[in-house]
């Protein structure tokens, strides 16, 4: 199983990109396959964009004013 530890979304100039850091666990033995595995992918779909930039205007408004 997959275990995700860490994501961030990352403006650049191609658009949205969000990265994500993840730690692979056996499911039978409990035992870590893959620690801190990370990839990364452009956004491409409305609806996973709209959730990032409501996030980003959520931490603009609130933290960084």
């Amino acid at each position: 199983m997959k275990v995700l530890t860490s994501f961030s979304v990352i403006k650049m100039s191609e658009g949205l990109r969000i990265s994500y850091t993840y730690t692979e666990i056996d499911e039978i033995t409990g035992i870590t396959k893959n620690n801190n595995v990370q990839e990364s992918r452009f956004i491409v779909q409305d609806e996973l964009k709209n959730s990032s930039n409501h996030i980003m205007a959520y931490i603009e408004n609130n933290f960084l004013k």
